[in-house]
């Protein structure tokens, strides 16, 4: 792989040997983001589980509370006479029947984020095979699928993230922007933390967070401490 020079001079800033504890990361982070724009920061967490097994899924979500620093459209599925509430609490799209056949026939995705009421669920259900691999398809662990639509949407709006495990038993998600900076960055950090660790299945043996890891978008990886 290609590395640019930016890549390289920032290279140089980090110890690949060393686990930063969270602030010093953040720090790093920022000093070793040199693009033009805004870059996002990203966590990557290896579990000591294995997802395969049903009892060791981790998945959840979470409100960071500094937010993402991307505003993140949102679908809400609900039946007619709730459509008003869920584009009051900030719903970009809102439908039942018309939105699955428009996903279904135009292939429309301007979307981030998919909340649906219980009762729609069985027609939210035919999504799947499309919504699925996306990782898009609502759920009650995330909290997409609630009868309370107006704080699902809220809170997605103000920041709500959702964690779950990839095939490699590794959890990827954005925990803001570089312009944060460390202090807000290690905030959104330790919340996010704190979560995934609430949500170790009790199947899980031995070490569970094998290793962390943060970048920004054109930047180098960063090893995080999380021992605290």
């Amino acid at each position: 792989m290609f590395k640019g020079k930016n890549y390289k001079e920032s290279a140089k800033l980090i110890d690949k040997s060393v686990a930063y504890s969270p602030v010093e990361a953040f720090e790093l982070v920022t000093k070793t983001a040199k693009a033009k724009f805004d870059e996002t920061v990203e966590l990557h967490v290896k579990l000591g589980v294995d997802s395969r097994h049903a009892d060791q899924q981790v998945r959840g979500a979470v409100v960071l509370p500094h937010g993402t620093g991307k505003t993140r459209k949102v679908l809400v599925f609900c039946k007619e006479e709730r459509s008003q509430e869920a584009i009051d609490a900030g719903a970009d799209y809102v439908g039942g029947m018309d939105m699955v056949e428009r996903i279904q026939k135009e292939n429309f995705f301007d979307f981030d984020v998919v909340v649906a009421t219980p009762d729609m669920m069985g027609i939210v259900g035919r999504l799947g095979k499309v919504l699925g691999p996306k990782g898009l398809m609502p759920s009650p662990k995330a909290g997409t699928v609630t009868p309370n639509i107006a704080q699902a949407v809220s809170e997605i709006k103000a920041g709500k993230i959702e964690y779950r495990l990839d095939k490699t038993n590794i959890i990827h998600c954005p925990i803001g922007k570089v312009s944060f900076g460390a202090e807000k960055l290690t905030e959104n950090f330790n919340t996010l933390i704190d979560a995934i660790i609430r949500a170790k299945p009790a199947a899980s043996k031995g070490q569970y967070i094998r290793s962390c890891v943060t970048a920004s978008t054109m930047g180098p990886g960063i090893k995080v401490n999380t021992a605290k």
